[in-house]
């Protein structure tokens, strides 16, 4: 796991820029601890800074073919790597190293952006093809790996993180004015969308080419969708031999390997699979970490999403599973002082306590281990259907985005001149629209299990991006790499053709991967509601919010000053709206808190 940056520019020599591009790239020192490297030659300049996982002597970056035709910047794990080795042997490559950083420079140079077919695992990556004058950039299937990028006119800035791209003075970040109702709710966005103007994702799945043409752009990978012909006991023993596959995969590394351990089902079925392969290859007690609020044990109220805490589960577990388990405790002070922290390691607006708590489970691990690779359980609720909006038909039956369901939106706050320009009611709409239509569907299919696709594919898109870019980007800002084996493409894949009624065969939420582990899974837990990454409970914390919005919507000096209207704030925050999604008022308006911090700390307006 690694940052990696870059710059092409067909205008200009950037051999007079190396200063440059190194301070590009020493932004993306907290994702590369170990090692650094910068490649320049005249038109185009590579920058990598290195977590250091496999062969931590070999696979320095950019790494140069022998030829020099060929430059490779490279983030991420490819699980597969040695079997892709020995194939491209048998072609007549020869590797000098044992990194997976090799296997791919060379299968680049075998099949070219077609290579990312063959990758089984969490990658992003740029490579500079010389003889075709192209730089190629490529993400892969589910976005576990970030790569951004910012088209030049003559060429193009990318990077693992924003901030890279942001310390090149040729961008300036904005936000696009049409975009605010993304900013107010990142799951809005479409797949490679940002709200700040100019500045995009490489899709999940895609290739990016750059050349004197311009930048284009092709899908490799997308889900498909064709009948499902085993029966319920093939599919549950199917359903478990990729996930033990895919796990024992993704334990691979030279550093210690550690996992994440809520409590929840997705969390222990991860450590029990990978704590038996511990055992088995006779590597002791697999450490596990959890987060947890002890202030909170009072003033705790379930919620729908949070009906009851971790912390008793995460004992339970691991105690039956057998680790040593951390609990990494955090009081309500020590998560708000940690806001700017995560922050800066977000790029954008934060989730308030969730990210700032999170940020500080990371640094926390960081402190009290030697492990460097952590699994986790996320996106498991994503792929089997564990959310509560997937089982509430009122739910379901709102023809909108349904996690929003008929909840307020935060950009009913906007002021009505804001809202009659960029009319933010059509652009959810619109978006809703476009990926509902992109949704692979199966012909013949009855119309309530058809919806429950269209809820999945959904759910697949903006709401998990945020959810991986939430893991990926606060781990690294500890030099944490973090694994999910639930987004392998083959198990999405394998489960996304699955029907509905095998997801929810007892009537409950995922119960598909219930059944696939239940020798491995304590009975309470397997048995247990879904209950979503813990919140704090403090209603001194709330009140602070809410005072703090209040005055943020008549601050003149405030970047959003104008585009918020102080009685439609003063309206939702007295509606006391409790939804699906939002434990309360203070919950729905706190991003209005974050925008203006993450505006005024990198000096970003608003574009028209």
């Amino acid at each position: 796991m690694c940052g990696i940056v870059g710059w092409l520019d067909f205008t200009r020599d950037l051999g007079q820029d190396v200063e440059l591009i190194r301070e590009m790239t020493g932004t993306m020192r907290r994702r590369g601890p170990d090692d650094h490297g910068v490649w320049v030659d005249r038109h185009v300049a590579l920058g990598h800074r290195r977590l250091a996982i496999i062969d931590l002597v070999g696979g320095r970056q950019p790494m140069v073919a022998p030829d020099a035709a060929t430059v490779l910047t490279y983030s991420g794990e490819v699980y597969n790597f040695r079997e892709l080795r020995t194939e491209l042997q048998r072609r007549g490559h020869v590797f000098v190293e044992r990194s997976d950083t090799e296997v791919v420079l060379h299968a680049y140079r075998e099949w070219g952006p077609a290579c990312a077919e063959r990758l089984v695992g969490m990658f992003a990556f740029a490579v500079w093809d010389a003889p075709r004058r192209q730089l190629v950039l490529i993400r892969d299937r589910l976005g576990v790996k970030p790569l951004f990028y910012a088209p030049l006119p003559h060429g193009v800035l990318f990077a693992s993180e924003p901030k890279a791209i942001f310390a090149n003075p040729a961008f300036r970040p904005a936000v696009d004015e049409a975009l605010l109702p993304v900013l107010l709710n990142r799951r809005l966005a479409l797949p490679g969308q940002t709200p700040l103007r100019g500045l995009h994702e490489v899709k999940p799945g895609h290739v990016v080419t750059v050349d004197r043409a311009g930048v284009r752009q092709e899908c490799y990978w997308r889900l498909s969708t064709d009948p499902h012909t085993d029966d319920l006991p093939t599919t549950v023993g199917n359903v478990r031999d990729l996930l033990h596959e895919v796990v024992h995969q993704q334990l691979v590394a030279d550093v210690p390997i550690a996992t994440l351990l809520s409590g929840g089902l997705d969390s222990t079925a991860t450590t029990a699979i990978a704590a038996r392969a511990f055992a088995a290859r006779g590597e002791g007690r697999l450490a596990t970490f959890s987060v947890d609020f002890p202030e909170d044990e009072a003033s705790f109220r379930p919620t729908v999403l949070r009906p009851e805490r971790d912390a008793p589960y995460a004992r339970l577990a691991s105690e039956r599973i057998g680790t040593d388990h951390t609990v990494v405790a955090l009081s309500a002070a020590a998560v708000a002082d940690a806001r700017p922290s995560a922050m800066r390691a977000m790029d954008r607006p934060i989730s308030g306590q969730f990210d700032a708590s999170m940020y500080l489970l990371f640094a926390g691990v960081r402190d009290r281990t030697d492990a460097r690779v952590l699994l986790s359980g996320e996106a498991a609720d994503e792929v089997f259907g564990g959310y509560p909006w997937f089982h509430d038909p009122a739910t379901l039956g709102t023809d909108t985005f349904p996690w929003l369901g008929d909840a307020p939106r935060l950009w009913q706050c906007l002021a009505p001149d804001v809202v009659r320009r960029i009319r933010p009611d059509e652009v959810e709409r619109d978006h809703y629209r476009r990926l509902r239509a992109a949704v692979p569907r199966l012909p013949g299919e009855d119309p309530a299990q058809a919806r429950v696709r269209e809820a999945l594919f959904l759910s697949l898109q903006g709401p998990l991006s945020v959810l991986l870019e939430r893991k990926d980007r606060l781990s690294m800002a500890s030099g944490l790499e973090v694994r999910v084996p639930f987004c392998d493409h083959r198990l999405v894949q394998y489960v996304w053709n699955t029907p509905w009624s095998m997801k929810k065969a007892d009537g409950r939420e995922k119960s598909l991967l219930r059944m696939a582990v239940a020798d491995l899974v304590p009975e309470e837990i397997r048995q247990r509601r879904k209950s979503a990454y813990p919140a704090m409970h403090d209603p001194g914390y709330d009140a602070q919010v809410l005072g703090a919005v209040h005055k943020l919507v008549v601050d003149e000096t405030s970047p959003l000053y104008g585009y918020l209207d102080p009685e439609r704030v003063r309206a939702l925050i007295e509606s006391g709206n409790r939804t699906m999604t939002h434990v309360n008022a203070a919950h729905l308006v706190l991003p209005l808190l974050e925008i203006d911090t993450w505006m005024r700390a990198y000096d970003i307006g608003v574009s028209r």
